[in-house]
Parts: C-alpha cells; structure tokens; sequence
C-alpha cells in the first residue's frame, strides 16, 4: 500500500518548509538533557496543530493524535546534538556553544542526524493532523532528549510515560545514515548493540620520578591493563560472537617528572546479547583488578557511566515494515542489512512494557559523495550532515508516514 496522492502532494508542497525548519534546528542544537529551547520550539510547534503536549525526563515532548477507534502507534525521535565543532563548510553550520556536566566548554553540533529526526516528527505530526480523514486510531508522537548518552529513555519511563501516556501497540523509529539519499536499511532481530561505558580510576603511589621504587606506577600499571584488555575479544570470545572492547581515553599525571597517584581510562563495551556482555563485562573486571594485584597497588576503581539496551527488531514486524516501505519506495531502495555495531537506547520505549519495535535507518548522501568507492564521512564526524537535504527529508517523512498509516490507515489491508 502506497500512500494516498493527496498526502504525497502535502509531503511535496511542504518540503521548502520543511528544509527550512531542518536548517534551523541544525543551526540550534544542544547537548544530552539540556535540550531546553529544543523541546520548547518542539512542543511550540506541536501546539499551533491542536494538540496537548506533555513533558517526561525534563526535556522530553510526547504529544498524542487521537483520531477515532483503532491501533495505537508510538512515534520516537530523538533531539539532542553532541559535543563537537561542526566542520561541513555548510551556510546554517552550528556555531552553538554548551556546557558539559564537568563544566567543560563545547561546541555544540548535530553531529548524529538528530535535526532530521525531529524536523522528519514534526511533519509526521502535521500531516497526520492535516489527513485526518485517512486514518483513524492513535499515535503517540515521543521527542526523546539524551540519547547521545544513553539517558534519555530511561528518563522518560522513569517519569511515568507509560502510566500517563495510552501505551502503543507497536513503536516505530528511525535514524539518518551515511547511506545513499532515498535508501533505507532495516535488520531484522537485532538491530544494534547493547552499549556499556565505563570509568576506570588507577591507584598507585606517588613518588618522584627519579624514584620510581618508591612509587606504584598507576601509568604503567594502567598501560598493562589496557594492553591486556585486547585480548579479551580475540582469546576469550567465540569467533560466532559479536563484541568490542575500545578504550577510548587515557589520563595521568601533570608533570613529566611526577609518577602521579592515579591514573584513568574509559573504555566502551558492544556485545549483541546479554550472555555474552556478561562475560565481556566479567573478564574486564578480571583483567583490571588482577593486574592491580600483581602490581602490588590499591583496588582499582571500575564506574559504569552509562550504558545503552538492545535494539531488537520484531521479525513479524519487521517483515510487514519490509513489505511496506518496498511498496512505498520501490524494493530496489530497501535493504535488509546485517545489524550494527552502534548503539541506541530507543529499544527501551518497548522493552520496557513487551511492545514490539521496529527501527530503521535512511540515508543522507547524494550518490557523488560515493564516486569513486569513497566512504563518506559517518554519524559524529565534524562533518556529518546530509548533503541532499531534500530527499532525505522527503524519503524520512514518507517512511514515517507509511509505516504509522500501514497500521491505522483507513486502507490498509
């Protein structure tokens, strides 16, 4: 089932506009939970079609389009950008500054696409509103703050979303990617990784550094624990079994000549299934504090910052989305793809009450971009951002739409 031509001739008069909203919120983005001006334009927005917005996690939006007896669909798009200086050379690039929660000062980019997301739900909304007579049930439209961080998901059901919020019957969501304009990539199942971020503080004993016997060196200490972490997945993982182990950061000491007290690392853990994370997580542990030991040092310190939940595609679901979008767009533009490595806490909205999702990505990229076998840049690159705005955004809100009407249009099958 295609769309109906008089939405499809909404979709295409409203683009100009909806390319300029795009562009607005590009220029406008702020970091995880401090989405404040963002979320009040979002429910702004949301007002001036007739609807009642509600807050959820401090800056989250869910507003509800109740049109008769029928299915309710949930909606999610995230709204937060991220600690980066944008670099794409764009006319509306970001110059927004932020704080982070050490009080570091940040540019501030939409560096993952999220400006698409909700200039892609807010058009959903609107035409939703505006062709009321295709359809008839419910659709909960979320505007979910703090995905960056793996917070805002849980934020919102923390704060009673479903105890206040009519809970859906099936929950759509997608993500702009690095993919050519006008495609969209689906997985079935597993759809993206489950994520945990750790923290990982060193003791040892400080001396000066020409007496190094005097000291507990938590620099090599932790240079020794970082080395054998690599090891976790190449010796301690079957071959059958997605997982990663990165350590992203290392700080030390202030003085060349100080072997300091401590030391600390960041790592980030990907794994597809919980038995398996869990034996990730446990041989981390091993390896950090038996190091430790043998070098004679304090217990180590090991602090989950965040983490982020699955990402499981419903298979029935995700077989009538497939059947869907094929019929909307053309079967040569859909891809069934093997799952990502990346993370999203989006799973959460339906893990939480066992509702089935499906979540899918559309791409950004114009085919020059791909000349050549060149890979353009991806998601959180100073230079991510859609170069073919327009069909991005078409491709998005007919996504959207399709996938929302094939549950509660008047004409489905």
């Amino acid at each position: 089932m295609s769309l109906n031509p008089a939405l499809r001739a909404s979709i295409s008069a409203d683009l100009d506009q909806a390319i300029a909203d795009y562009k607005h919120f590009h220029r406008t983005p702020e970091l995880s939970m401090q989405e404040t001006n963002t979320a009040a334009e979002i429910a702004s927005r949301l007002r001036a079609l007739g609807l009642e917005t509600h807050t959820f996690g401090g800056t989250g939006v869910v507003a509800v389009i109740e049109n008769g007896d029928g299915p309710v669909i949930g909606y999610r798009a995230d709204i937060d950008g991220l600690p980066i200086t944008e670099d794409t050379g764009f006319d509306y690039a970001s110059t927004a500054e932020g704080t982070l929660p050490d009080g570091t000062t940040t540019k501030v980019m939409h560096g993952c696409g999220h400006d698409t997301h909700i200039t892609v739900g807010l058009y959903l909304a609107k035409h939703l509103v505006t062709h009321r007579d295709l359809w008839s049930g419910t659709v909960v439209m979320i505007f979910q703050p703090g995905e960056e961080t793996g917070q805002g998901a849980r934020a919102m059901l923390d704060d009673g979303l479903w105890d206040q919020i009519v809970r859906p019957d099936v929950i759509f969501g997608q993500h702009v990617w690095p993919v050519a304009a006008g495609d969209l990539h689906v997985s079935s199942g597993t759809a993206m990784a489950m994520s945990d971020c750790l923290r990982v503080t060193v003791k040892g004993k400080q001396a000066h550094g020409s007496q190094p016997e005097n000291a507990i060196d938590p620099i090599v200490l932790g240079a020794y624990m970082i080395t054998r972490l690599q090891s976790v997945v190449s010796r301690e993982i079957s071959g059958r079994d997605m997982s990663v182990v990165t350590v992203g950061t290392f700080h030390g000491g202030l003085k060349e000549n100080i072997i300091p007290d401590s030391a600390e690392f960041k790592l980030n853990i990907r794994t597809f299934t919980e038995d398996v994370r869990e034996v990730v997580l446990d041989r981390v542990r091993r390896i950090i504090f038996a190091e430790a030991l043998a070098s004679g040092a304090p217990e180590p310190e090991i602090e989950e910052m965040y983490r982020f939940p699955r990402c499981f595609n419903d298979p029935e679901e995700t077989e009538s989305f497939l059947t869907q979008m094929e019929a909307e767009l053309g079967a040569e533009q859909v891809h069934l793809v093997e799952p990502s490595t990346g993370s999203e806490d989006v799973g959460a909205f339906g893990d939480d009450i066992g509702v089935p999702y499906v979540y899918w990505f559309f791409g950004g990229y114009s085919p020059a971009k791909f000349e050549g076998g060149v890979t353009p840049p991806g998601n959180h690159s100073p230079f991510f951002a859609p170069d073919d705005v327009e069909t991005t955004l078409e491709t998005g809100i007919r996504a959207a739409l399709s996938a929302v009407l094939s549950k509660v249009g008047k004409d489905r099958a």
